[in-house]
């Protein structure tokens, strides 16, 4: 099989600027406990996605946010690392049909023999997913799920692939108001 390799930057260190330090100091209360606290610890030796986990998954929203106003700001080299590309690619038709078959072939190649409780599970939910709202939710899960079980890199690379089988409008269509 060949292999195709992309390159993705590994995140920069977050730093402190000046703004974030004028925050910090005694009296000086512009920002919540959290955003407040998410400037104690960038310290340099972490990226926001280091953040992800703290208050509850919004930690690197906070962290991004920080960024964005200027609290923050990313010091050090890039770091091009290598990870392979599907070869795979679709060119086949967008549609709900072809997402859930691929979500059902992914249900059986994940864990009918690992966990066949949630393997069954995600059938029932598969067959009950009719729109593009209930079958991301679905797939939602079972992503999470995967990404418990495989890591995060694997579970990346299936939510790529599920986009490139679902309509375009499908997430536009499952955030409308029903």
């Amino acid at each position: 099989m060949l292999r195709v390799f992309t390159y993705v930057e590994i995140p920069m260190q977050l730093h402190k600027t000046n703004l974030a330090r004028a925050e910090l100091q005694p009296g000086v209360r512009t920002l919540g406990q959290r955003e407040r606290t998410l400037l104690l610890l960038a310290d340099g030796s972490r990226s926001a996605q280091d953040f992800h986990k703290l208050f509850d998954g919004d930690g690197e929203k906070i962290a991004l946010r920080l960024l964005s106003e200027g609290f923050l700001e990313r010091q050090g080299m890039p770091v091009l690392a290598p990870v392979p590309q599907a070869t795979d690619q679709f060119e086949g038709k967008r549609s709900l049909a072809t997402a859930r078959m691929f979500l059902f072939d992914l249900c059986e190649r994940m864990f009918v023999r690992r966990n066949p409780e949630m393997a069954a599970y995600f059938r029932v939910e598969l067959r009950n997913a009719k729109d593009a709202k209930t079958m991301l939710a679905s797939s939602r899960q079972m992503l999470e799920h995967i990404e418990r079980e495989a890591g995060h890199e694997r579970a990346d690379a299936i939510s790529q692939r599920l986009a490139m089988l679902l309509p375009s409008d499908a997430y536009e269509d499952a955030h409308a108001p029903g």
